[in-house]
């Protein structure tokens, strides 16, 4: 069988494992034994035999531009008239493209997906691209249950999350000229095979979702997709100021996540471990960031130092969990009577140049989630938990305040050896 493949074919089953070529070969007999394929040699499938394939897995958008983009490749290098199907030769080297590709390959099979013409396309038909590409995402984790708990909202009068994400994605695009998207006017800009390139090149989330889409809508070769990092499960914690304290401090670096009641999304990344004190704490690497309605990044201005702060239990100070600002009009803060915070910002967080991040000053939130983005300390985990102190922030901040000695934390008991 080797033998009868083009130059360009064998190339790209180079890429793939012994047992991924046979997946490949597999997948493509049940599409071009599919009763809507043609029984013409060479054989090939037609486009009702992949909506009866993954119909189900990825949207009628996605499916049409995927067939149309694998029918429009010419692995010989040179023009053919018009296909009635997809040859094995032409399913080879898409999903070669698409999966193991170069951003130069990849680009190319974006292009494709996009128009039939050879040239550059319109920045409105990459935009639409790009969203039916992040709504494929979206729709095939759902069709395969691995959304693990994530949920679709759109909250009243703002973009989709995924009109939202689309639009992040193509703002790091940088146009022939150097300028970068900015307005409406964009959408009739040219954007050529060059500009495409470089912008999966830099941006590798595009690359990232163009295998889910196959590797999940087919499916073929899913395991060589790793899912965790890009849908990480959640595990819940229930809903009090105490238990986020009992589980962020010396935990190494982390991300926080919240959701106002009027469907508003942001948070800020910690890239310390968080301790309960009543100074500010952290370093400049900290920053504050936006989901929704819009996604941007806000980052230190170097005004001052107040990166992060968390206390509990006092009386004179504030209780409570900020980034940025100074106490009373935090970048971010979540209180310690738990469900509600504020964003103050007039006009921009001095720390963060970040301006309101929620849509009320002050707003209630019911979602906060916190992630874990790095190894906790190494004191972390040589510890034993041997005080109360360990697992009561409260008392371990109040003897810190009133300047008193713990003793006990020279008398640790060693830690036991592994078995």
């Amino acid at each position: 069988m080797g033998n009868s493949r083009s130059r360009a074919e064998q190339k790209c089953y180079s890429q793939f494992l012994p047992e991924e070529q046979a997946e490949v070969d597999a997948l493509f007999d049940t599409l071009s034994l599919d009763k809507d394929s043609s029984e013409a040699l060479p054989r090939s499938f037609s486009l009702q035999a992949l909506k009866n394939r993954i119909g189900e897995a990825l949207p009628p958008e996605m499916v049409t531009s995927l067939y149309d983009g694998m029918q429009r490749v010419h692995p010989t290098g040179r023009a053919q008239g018009p296909s009635k199907g997809v040859s094995q030769e032409q399913f080879t080297v898409s999903l070669s493209h698409l999966l193991k590709g170069s951003s130069e390959e990849r680009s190319l099979m974006i292009l494709k997906m996009i128009s039939a013409k050879e040239g550059p396309v319109k920045a409105r038909d990459l935009q639409k691209f790009t969203e039916d590409l992040v709504g494929s995402v979206e729709h095939v984790l759902a069709h395969r249950q691995e959304l693990k708990g994530w949920t679709r909202k759109k909250a009243p009068g703002t973009p989709t999350r995924v009109q939202a994400l689309a639009a992040h994605l193509l703002s790091e695009m940088k146009l022939p000229d150097g300028s970068r998207p900015l307005g409406p006017h964009w959408l009739d800009h040219a954007c050529d095979r060059a500009t495409v390139e470089d912008w999966v090149f830099r941006v590798p989330l595009v690359a990232t979702f163009l295998r889910v889409v196959i590797h999940q809508g087919f499916p073929v070769l899913c395991s060589s997709l790793d899912l965790a990092t890009l849908v990480p499960e959640c595990q819940l914690h229930g809903q009090s100021f105490s238990q986020l304290c009992g589980h962020i401090t010396h935990r190494g670096p982390c991300l926080i996540l919240l959701e106002d009641q009027d469907g508003h999304v942001f948070g800020g990344f910690a890239s310390c471990p968080w301790e309960v004190k009543p100074q500010f704490q952290g370093d400049e690497r900290c920053f504050l960031f936006s989901v929704s309605p819009s996604m941007a990044v806000y980052r230190h201005t170097g005004y001052n130092d107040h990166f992060m702060y968390l206390n509990c239990g006092q009386q004179t100070i504030p209780n409570g969990l900020g980034l940025g600002g100074q106490h009373d009009y935090f970048g971010l803060w979540v209180d310690a009577d738990f469900g509600k915070g504020h964003s103050k910002a007039k006009p921009t967080c001095t720390t963060y140049n970040s301006p309101q991040l929620s849509s009320k000053e002050n707003f209630r939130f019911d979602k906060m989630e916190v992630w874990a983005v790095g190894d906790p300390p190494e004191s972390q985990l040589v510890q034993g938990k041997k005080s109360i102190l360990d697992v009561d922030p409260e008392a371990r901040a109040l003897l810190e305040i009133t300047g008193q000695t713990r003793h006990s934390e020279g008398l640790r008991e060693a830690p036991e050896d592994d078995a």
